[in-house]
Formats: C-alpha cells, structure tokens, sequence
C-alpha cells in the first residue's frame, strides 16, 4: 500500500508545486494541497490499519514525505510533522482513538510537543494553561499535541519536572492567526496556539519518558514493532525527510535552469565542467543524506522486529545520523545554488524557495548538532549521559 501512496504522490506532483507559491503567499497550506495530500494518503501511513491508517514501515513514510517535499517543501514538512503523531496517538488509551478517528480516518493532529505549558492535576486529568509556537499545518488540524510540565498545584511546574504530551480537541484552543510571518517554509503555517484552563482527562496525556524509551505502546497492549519504536527515532525522521526532499527539488530546478542557461562568458552551463562537477558531487551527497536517514530507522525497526533491544548507544547513532544527513544536504543545496546565476533570486524561480525552506528547515531543534554530538560520543566512549544531554536521544 505504501508504494501506492508514493506512485499518487508522483501522479499529483505538478499540481503540487505549481500551488506551492500560493501557500506561501497564504502563509498555510491551501485546501486544494490539503485535498491532494489527504487523496494520497500520506498522513495515513503511519496511522493503525484498525482506525483506517497503513501502519506503513517507517522508511515508507520517510520516503512519502520526501517525495511530497521536493515538489513543495512546505507540504512536505507538515506531512513530516503531521504524519508521525497518529504513530503515537496508536500508543495511548484506544478510546483516544475512537475520538479523533472514529468518524473520519482523515484527521490530522498538530503539535507541537515543547513543554511550554502547566498541566495542573485535578481529579481524573489536568488543566492545561500555555502557549505554544511552530504548530505546523494547525489550520487543518482537528486536534493538537501539546508538551507540558506537571503543575506544583501553584501554577509552577513540579520539581524534578515532569514532562506529559497531552491532546486536546480543537475546541480546547486558539490559534493565533498573525504568528507566522518568517522567511522560509511560509507554507507551513507553524502558527502559535493558546490554551487558556482546558481540562484534558488523564486517558488523553502520556508521559514523555515512556514514549522515548519506546515502552509506552507496551503499556496499552500494542505489540505491533512499529509502535514500539523510541519517539527520539520516529520524530525527527519526519522533519529530516523533508529537509532532504526540499534539497532533491531544489537540485532538480537547479538542473533544469541549468539545462539551457548561457553564463556572461558565453558558454553554455552544459558545457561547464566546473559547474558539473558542483551539479554531481551535490547529488551525491544528498543521495547519501537519503541513504543515511532511510538506513539509521531501518536498523532501530529491524532490531525491535527480532525482540531485541533498542539500546541509548543505538538512539544517539540514528540521531547524530539525522543531524549530520540534514546539515550535509543543505551543504550540498548551497554549492548548487550558488553556481545557479542570478536568476535564481527570482521569486518565480523555485530555486530560490527550496533554498529558504531547507534553511529554515535546519532551524528546528532536531537539527541543531553540538548536544547530539557530544551525546554520542560519550557513548562511544561507554560513558553516560547527563540529564541535559539524553533528553533528545
């Protein structure tokens, strides 16, 4: 089935970057994109096949958010973001998944998952007081997912703080139309959202230590690998699966400018080996990027399928993996884009918009290296990790 999704992906391509300036003019998705992406199916891949959704190998997903990215990188990353939360939602209470898709298989859940909020206990649940940035694709969302501290019973978080990923219906909060106005992935519409004294009963929030160590879906019964994977794996793959697609389009516009371009010396870039040169060696690496990240998911997967153990030494490897495939194919996307002449600042050029979005794409902190880095080379050394240094691993 997942192939399929793929093949439908390809099929709606052109319709799919010719709207991608206007969801960046609109600052969102536009519905004609969110149609295509719900008739594809992609924000069901990960989705259980008992609540209508694919329950799709993990590199299948990646590889459907990449497909969808290098046509428009702003559609690709929501369903990079919005794609992976019915993976978690299939490890909470099953009456959590009645609710959101028993009438309709195709509901999305935003985020995002900072804890940027207090959940207060109260009897059978919490309430939740907060706001929240970088909702991607909320406008279309009926439900979010929100990071949030264990209230003290003062309005503080609790000590040592306690971190819940909580879901509240779209009733429960506001979205802050004029919060997104940025430079790069527009089309995302990563808004902010506010919650104000929502109630959120206790089967709709899961600890976000369990669902790291991958032991949440255990909890609720789920036996299915899939969900059993650590969300430090599941979570940035998504985001990362973009990034590389925004980079494969961007290489492909890049060609296709290239194809008949004339440089001020004369000669056509065709017959420029330097230009070449730069044009394959950026393939190659993002070729690699591709490689690197489909690999590091598909080991963690295989190794839970056998019944062995996902170990701290394999979380920090995928993660310096995904950080590193991320930063070498935006590496890559720069060669190109400098050596793409002039016209490539168009705003009509597409060039220019893959080279914004794979940038601002590095900005999510699932990209950011040193704390990855360092994490895993302790571990290299055998050594443990701090607090500070393991929350991301």
């Amino acid at each position: 089935m997942a192939h399929e999704v793929v093949e439908r992906i390809e099929e709606f391509g052109p319709k799919l970057a010719e709207l991608a300036d206007e969801n960046e003019k609109l600052g969102k998705l536009s519905e004609q994109t969110v149609a295509l992406l719900r008739r594809a199916g992609v924000l069901r891949l990960l989705q259980p096949t008992k609540s209508g959704g694919h329950a799709a190998r993990p590199r299948d997903f990646a590889e459907a958010v990449m497909a969808v990215a290098r046509h428009d990188g702003a559609a690709g990353w929501v369903c990079g973001v919005v794609g992976v939360h019915p993976w978690e939602i299939a490890q909470m209470d099953p009456r959590l998944a009645e609710e959101i898709w028993g009438a309709n298989p195709d509901t999305w859940i935003a985020s995002p998952y900072m804890p940027n909020g207090v959940a207060e206990p109260v009897d059978g649940g919490y309430v939740l007081k907060g706001r929240w940035p970088f909702s991607s694709g909320t406008d279309h969302c009926d439900w979010v997912f929100l990071g949030a501290l264990v209230g003290d019973g003062k309005g503080k978080p609790a000590s040592p703080p306690n971190v819940l990923h909580v879901v509240l219906p779209r009733s429960d909060y506001e979205i802050i139309d004029d919060s997104w106005d940025v430079i790069g992935l527009s089309g995302t519409g990563s808004k902010d959202v506010v919650v104000d004294g929502a109630f959120i009963p206790e089967y709709r929030t899961i600890n976000q230590d369990e669902v790291s160590a991958g032991e949440a879906a255990e909890r609720n019964g789920v036996t299915d690998a899939l969900y059993r994977l650590p969300f430090t794996s599941m979570f940035p793959l998504g985001i990362t699966a973009a990034v590389i697609g925004i980079c494969e389009g961007g290489l492909r516009a890049h060609l296709d400018l290239q194809r008949d371009r004339v440089s001020v010396t004369g000669v056509q870039v065709r017959d420029d080996p330097y230009a070449l040169y730069a044009a394959g060696e950026a393939a190659a690496e993002i070729a690699a990027s591709r490689v690197q990240l489909i690999d590091g998911i598909t080991r963690v997967h295989e190794k839970v399928l056998a019944g062995e153990p996902v170990t701290i030494e394999d979380r920090a490897t995928v993660r310096r993996n995904q950080v590193r495939c991320a930063w070498r194919a935006v590496a890559a996307l720069d060669e190109i884009f400098a050596r793409s002449g002039g016209n490539a600042i168009r705003r009509n050029n597409p060039v220019q918009r893959f080279w914004r979005d794979a940038h601002v794409g590095l900005q999510h902190m699932i990209h950011v290296p040193g704390v990855t880095y360092h994490a895993d080379s302790l571990k290299q050394m055998g050594l443990d990790l701090p607090p500070h240094l393991s929350i991301m691993i």
